[in-house]
Formats: C-alpha cells, structure tokens, sequence
C-alpha cells in the first residue's frame, strides 16, 4: 500500500509538469521552424478560438487527472472515504479522452500532409500519468475488497 500512496503523490508532481512539456512540435511546411505545442500552450489557443471546447479540454486533461490523484491520496491516507471510489474512477476515464484527442489531431494534420508534426517527451510523459492514474485507482479499489479473515469468520459462526 506504500507503494500506491507514493506513486500518487509522485502524481502531484508529474501531472503538472507533463501539462507544460511539448506534447508535439508543428509547422506549416518542412522548410519553416516548429513550433512546440503543449497541454497549456493547446489550452491558450483555444481560449481564444472555442471557449467551450476550451472549457471542455480543461476539465479533462487538467482537472478530471489531478482531482482524481487527489481524491485517491485522500483514500490512501484515510482522509476520504472507500465509496468515492467509483467517481475517481470515472474521472480517470474522462481524462483518458484528452489521449485520444490529441493522436487523433495528429493522425489528421499527418493524413493532409501540408504540415508537419513530431510528437514529443511530453506526450509520452501525459499518457504515462494517465495511464498510472488510472492503475493507481484500479489497485485501489482491488484493496479495498479485502477478504475476510479466518478468526473473524469464526467468530461470526461462534455468535
């Protein structure tokens, strides 16, 4: 359990840190620089296009990640009750979409073949604390069904 408590808090940490690393670099044509694009930069750019969609992709690659490692190191620590589980859970999902959004835009911007773009360390980074994220949570919630022990057992036949 140690284990789980330290590799969400190393969470806290990475989540961040992945929102501000280059996700891809882009650029119109092979000949012109490319522009390094990430989670926050991406963010930037649609505030001041789409607020909507804005707010959408804020909430599930910033928000729906970090509360759920919070709310399962409140569980860790016995701060939160077991019965969230299954919230946390779902926000890990949601936050999973953000993943396939951004290598659907590339498979796109790949398959027009004006531009150009190469993914980077950051996107290897966010798809790595998802993913832990969400197998922090399945082991989690593994432990929290906990079987019961042999003297409890026989002492509920003894009554």
């Amino acid at each position: 359990m140690m284990l789980l408590k330290l590799a969400n808090l190393a969470l806290l940490i990475l989540f961040p840190i992945s929102w501000f690393a280059p996700l891809m670099r882009a650029g119109l044509l092979p000949l012109f620089g490319l522009s390094e694009i990430s989670v926050i930069t991406g963010l930037q750019s649609l505030w001041g296009s789409d607020v909507i969609l804005a707010l959408l992709v804020t909430v599930f690659a910033l928000f729906a990640p970090y509360t759920k490692t919070i709310g399962l190191a409140l569980i860790h620590f016995g701060l939160l009750r077991r019965k969230v589980l299954p919230v946390l859970q779902i926000l890990g999902k949601l936050a999973m979409a953000d993943i396939f959004l951004i290598a659907l835009y590339i498979t796109i911007s790949k398959g027009i073949g004006v531009g150009r773009i190469e993914t980077a360390w950051g996107l290897y980074l966010f798809t790595f604390c998802v993913l832990a994220s969400i197998a922090i949570g399945q082991l989690t919630e593994k432990r929290a069904v906990t079987p019961v022990s042999v003297s409890e057992s026989e002492t509920k036949h003894r009554l």
